[in-house]
């Protein structure tokens, strides 16, 4: 019972503290960056999605301690990227809007850090049995439950984005049907106007 609790425990650190969620607004002509130092043999995740601004796009770089590119991208709306720690340091994510003249971006994002066993570690688990089965299951569970929040939050930030293209949509459809019955009631008037002045009788001195 002791076990499955501790279990259980292991679980819900993992599921609370893996991963990290920020939003952050991205001026025109600005670049953000977010440093995260782990250490070798870590696994490291970055799911993004632009939530607001322009087309929806970002230019996207992942740098190493050592200076590499680890990834590089351009105009990307969405993206999930994962990779080994190969090196102990600082990696570096860069989320830039040079690319923009005159409007911020607003981008959801997050950090996974997960630590990738040793292989020796792996072996001592290899020969332990049930209980190596039953953390292997929540190591599974836990990154399945990571993988869930990552989707719901993706979805919550595609709900607000089609909702705010829709309210946008409704508004230009109001302004138009609006600016079309002014155009009706300003030609019905000139006309009315111009037939008055077509059929009026002008007396001769």
């Amino acid at each position: 019972m002791e076990k499955v609790c501790a279990a259980i425990i292991l679980l819900l650190l993992a599921v609370t503290h893996g991963v990290k969620g920020f939003f952050t607004t991205i001026d025109a002509h600005a670049e953000e960056c977010f440093f995260e130092k782990v250490n070798a043999h870590t696994k490291l995740g970055l799911a993004f999605e632009v939530a607001e601004g322009g087309f929806l796009d970002i230019d996207i770089k992942i740098v190493g301690p050592d200076g590499k590119v680890v990834y590089q991208g351009e105009r990307e709306s969405n993206g999930r990227y994962t990779f080994p720690a190969t090196m102990d340091g600082v990696y570096t994510y860069c989320f830039s809007n040079k690319m923009s003249t005159m409007t911020p971006k607003i981008v959801m994002f997050s950090m996974d850090v997960s630590d990738a066993s040793a292989p020796k570690e792996e072996a001592e688990q290899a020969e332990s049995g049930d209980n190596n089965k039953l953390e292997g299951m929540i190591k599974e569970l836990s990154a399945a439950l990571s993988g869930v929040k990552h989707e719901q939050d993706y979805m919550e930030v595609r709900e607000r984005i089609h909702r705010a293209i829709n309210d946008n949509t409704n508004s230009r459809v109001v302004m138009w049907s609006f600016f079309e019955a002014l155009v009706l009631v300003a030609m019905t008037i000139g006309q009315v106007y111009y037939l008055k002045q077509f059929f009026e009788v002008r007396r001769v001195v």
